[in-house]
């Protein structure tokens, strides 16, 4: 980063240190980039969720490296002040040698500032490989978009003892591993709290409750603009706003004022 007034990650873990939330929402584009960086976004995520939103797929299984190259890209030419978390799409950190190789250009032609991949204690060698090569990563626990066909379907994950207490193991392992942050998606509220409270590192949620240092919506879905049933923790920021810069400050003001989310976006 060469703007010195950008976001770094030492930023957010002041945030997290003084209990203020952390807005983050995804970006795909160059234009979006602009306006999310305008109202005040401080975090983004260039997701694979654009495979959904963006391509048509019905999943996030089919984004190739390439697509996320091309989009992170896109988000960092223009990009001056958010932090850039961008994913490692599925199947391309299966060894810790392909993570490497794959991290290292999302990296170098992408722009990333930190890379996220999916999954838990069996993530920790790579990890450990990606950070030791400087590398900062995120990690993702809880619902697993990218293994959702196993679950067959989107559900709330954590719901019994037995598998909160295994998401918890997950969650720490990957901080021990050197991870320096977390997301936490599609869990009970007080799993998420539990987590929070058990890392040091900040964690951002998504339909995780609001006992996380941040939150995190796809940017399509806080507009109100994907199709079919949305899941209970999205909230249509553009209904009631004149634009769609509007609408993001709305989502900036409601996630740091504690008011999103609320109970009835809560698993």
């Amino acid at each position: 980063m060469n703007n010195p007034s950008a976001i770094r990650l030492e930023h957010l873990y002041a945030l997290r240190a003084r209990g203020e939330k952390i807005a983050c929402l995804t970006v795909y584009d160059a234009g979006f980039t602009r306006v999310l960086e305008a109202a005040g976004v401080e975090l983004f995520i260039i997701g694979d969720s654009l495979g959904m939103v963006i391509k048509g797929y019905d999943s996030t299984e089919p984004v190739s490296m390439d697509d996320m190259v091309d989009h992170a890209a896109d988000v960092a030419r223009v990009g001056t002040q958010a932090y850039r978390i961008v994913d490692l799409p599925a199947g391309s950190y299966a060894s810790p040698e392909q993570a490497l190789v794959n991290a290292q250009r999302l990296v170098g032609e992408g722009g990333a500032h930190m890379v996220k991949l999916e999954g838990g204690v069996t993530m920790a060698e790579i990890v450990r490989t990606l950070t030791a090569d400087g590398i900062p990563v995120c990690g993702h626990v809880g619902l697993l978009p990218q293994s959702v066909r196993q679950y067959g379907g989107y559900k709330v994950q954590g719901r019994d003892p037995e598998s909160a207490i295994a998401i918890l193991q997950d969650a720490r392992a990957l901080e021990a591993a050197g991870a320096g942050m977390l997301v936490i998606e599609c869990v009970p509220s007080a799993l998420a709290e539990e987590i929070t409270a058990a890392v040091s590192i900040p964690t951002i949620g998504i339909g995780a409750g609001p006992a996380c240092d941040g939150q995190v919506l796809v940017l399509y879905d806080m507009l109100g603009i994907t199709a079919g049933r949305q899941p209970r923790f999205v909230k249509d920021f553009l209904a009631g706003q004149g634009s769609i810069a509007a609408a993001v400050r709305a989502y900036i003001e409601a996630v740091k004022s504690g008011r999103y989310p609320a109970p009835e976006h809560c698993y």
